[in-house]
Parts: C-alpha cells; sequence; structure tokens
C-alpha cells in the first residue's frame, strides 16, 4: 500500500481511496472501534479497507461513496473532520 502517485510502474494497483483516521492513540485493551465505523458503513453499502496499527486505525472507502459514508458516519454519531 503507498500513496497512488508513488506505485511502481506497471504494479496492479486500484486508486482513487479517500482515508479516515481514528482520532489516537488507542488503548489496546478498547474493543469496538472498528466495529462502531464499520457496521454503519456496512448498512451505507460502503465497503471499506481497514488497516490497524499499534495505535489508531485508518479506514479508507472509495472516493465516490466518500459523502455517503461521511453522511453514513455522522447518522451514527461519530464525529468526523
Amino acid at each position: 500500500m503507498c500513496a497512488e502517485g508513488l506505485a511502481p510502474e506497471g504494479t496492479k494497483c486500484e486508486s482513487g481511496w479517500r482515508i479516515f483516521q481514528v482520532a489516537g492513540p488507542l488503548e489496546f485493551s478498547l474493543t469496538g472501534i472498528l466495529a462502531a465505523i464499520a457496521a454503519p458503513l456496512a448498512n451505507a453499502g460502503v465497503s471499506i479497507f481497514a488497516i490497524s496499527t499499534f495505535d489508531t486505525d485508518y479506514v479508507l472507502v472509495k472516493e465516490e461513496n466518500l459523502a455517503r459514508a461521511v453522511e453514513a458516519l455522522r447518522g451514527a454519531g461519530q464525529h468526523v473532520l
């Protein structure tokens, strides 16, 4: 995974992603963070690509689904900047 402009020439890749970063750092003992994001997006028909790191999570959605994703997350009570 890399920024679109950094993909090596000839590499099979899929572009057009937008990323949400979960405000962190998150304690390792917390549970349900990703589920609280994924569930409303799934209910809105928005597919995701999720990445978890040591102290936060990232959720990527296709650019054409960005507005619908923001609406779904806000509707679920998530704060989206």
